[in-house]
């Protein structure tokens, strides 16, 4: 059998375009929502605000054929190996994404801190940040 990736939801987020999006999340990203999917809703239960997550998202802009590049898009870098950089151009365009949630609506969506997706990003996934204290 043949894997597949379930989208569990999207992003909807202000950025629209790839020339509106800042490189990373600490540049001045804006804050979003993401939509879960109602099939999956079960499994948001226990996100609730200040949760930290790990978000997983399908960058379904990329190119998916870049093997090296200059990272930052900065043309006077060395060209260096793509799984050696946060580069959303890869074979596989997963993105992970650090983000603070803000809220939980009742319908389930989930304000979070800044990220930098487009509008309509698919998610993969998210998985919650534990904090372990000695």
């Amino acid at each position: 059998m043949e894997p597949t990736i379930k989208f569990i939801g999207k992003i909807h987020s202000p950025l629209k375009s790839l020339d509106d999006c800042p490189r990373q999340e600490d540049e001045n990203a804006p804050g979003a929502s993401i939509e879960i999917f109602p099939e999956y809703s079960e499994g948001i239960q226990n996100i609730s605000s200040g949760t930290d997550i790990l978000l997983f998202t399908w960058l379904d802009k990329a190119d998916r054929t870049v093997l090296k590049l200059r990272p930052r898009n900065d043309p006077n870098a060395a060209l260096t190996g793509v799984f050696s950089t946060r580069s959303p151009d890869r074979p596989n365009p997963i993105g992970i994404h650090a983000v603070k949630v803000v809220s939980v609506a009742t319908d389930g969506r989930i304000e979070i801190s800044g990220i930098e997706v487009l509008d309509r990003t698919p998610v993969i996934d998210i998985k919650h940040i534990w904090k372990y204290k000695d």
